[in-house]
């Protein structure tokens, strides 16, 4: 992409090794190996869509038609995760996906705004249930190359109340606070007043809790809070979400999904009044999202995990960069 304004003269090596494509190509066919033995079908579903995420917490980056006087033409997916749902409820059986999606301004050691992504439904199974799932695909893909420790599984409330001593739901955010300045983290100054639960969890867990996770095995976080719930099912406090770990490094994120049309069009309206507040793009809910909901989800569960990172413990790599071809700036 020369020309480009994030490339640079003399940039066009890869920043990988041949090894390491290798490497991706043979995790890759595990991966295809691993569905195929357990009857899902592997499907394709547009990369440019019509609806961007509601989301607060992601952006979606936007194309421009310019043969069309530059207005849009859609968005470069976050996730396949709409049109996989739209797919069930048209009656599709297990469905996985391998794909590359894009999330604007995620750029760091772990993070590029073009990633690889597999993603997969079960019918019938719980969050609980899909958590096996998960490990039992991770395990076919790393133990042929390393060594996996046992696995853990734990709520997310017994992972603040082990690491922080402390109820992450019922604690007053002063205490969660001074809780993480003791654990070792400093704590922003604009977060010192008025700032919101979800946002003080996150801060603790990214550099406290989920640096308390084993370095040589899974970790299992279940349960999280209702608050933090995205397009999972609610159950009182917590939402039925989990996310999957390799020490701090975070792998998956999956759901017990969301079949309710009337709840799923609720949040996508409070994310968009959430957004307004905070002065970030308006997206529009995806209507089709929520007519396919309305005509009918199965009962199932899904996940979405990183590949680049699971590459990235295969070869023990400490970057994104040294398991992709290409990152943002030599694109």
């Amino acid at each position: 992409m020369s020309g480009s304004a994030h490339s640079q003269a003399g940039d066009w090596r890869p920043t990988t090794t041949l090894a390491q494509l290798r490497l991706r190509a043979e995790l890759l066919a595990r991966v295809r190996d691993y569905f195929a033995g357990t009857g899902a079908l592997e499907v394709e579903t547009p990369a440019l869509v019509g609806a961007a995420v509601t989301d607060v917490h992601l952006e979606s980056l936007r194309v421009v038609d310019d043969a069309a006087g530059g207005s849009t033409a859609g968005y470069l997916q976050t996730s396949p995760e709409y049109a996989m749902k739209r797919l069930l409820c048209a009656g599709a059986p297990d469905i996985y996906q391998v794909c590359h999606v894009f999330r604007a301004g995620e750029r760091g050691g772990r993070h590029n705004p073009e990633f690889t992504m597999v993603e997969w439904y079960r019918h019938g199974l719980d969050h609980h249930a899909l958590m096996r799932d998960v490990e039992a695909l991770i395990r076919h893909l790393l133990e042929p190359l390393r060594r996996c420790g046992p696995s853990e599984s734990l709520s997310y409330c017994d992972a603040f109340e082990r690491r922080l001593g402390m109820h992450p739901l019922h604690a007053p955010v002063s205490a969660l606070l001074e809780a993480i300045e003791r654990a070792g983290t400093d704590v922003p100054e604009s977060m010192r007043s008025g700032a919101e639960r979800d946002e003080v969890l996150d801060l603790a867990m990214g550099t406290v809790v989920a640096e308390s996770f084993a370095q040589d095995g899974l970790t299992f976080l279940y349960d999280f809070p209702a608050s933090q719930a995205a397009l999972a099912q609610v159950r009182g406090e917590v939402a039925s979400r989990f996310e999957a770990f390799w020490g701090p490094l975070e792998l998956a994120n999956g759901f017990h999904e969301l079949g309710s049309a009337p709840e799923q069009r609720a949040r996508f309206e409070a994310d968009i009044a959430r957004r307004c507040v905070q002065g970030q793009p308006v997206r529009d809910a995806d209507a089709l999202l929520l007519d396919a909901l309305a005509a009918g989800l199965p009962p199932c569960a899904g996940v979405a995990l990183g590949f680049d990172r699971l590459v990235m413990v295969a070869a023990g790599a400490g970057r994104i960069d040294d398991v992709i071809a290409f990152p943002y700036e030599r694109a």
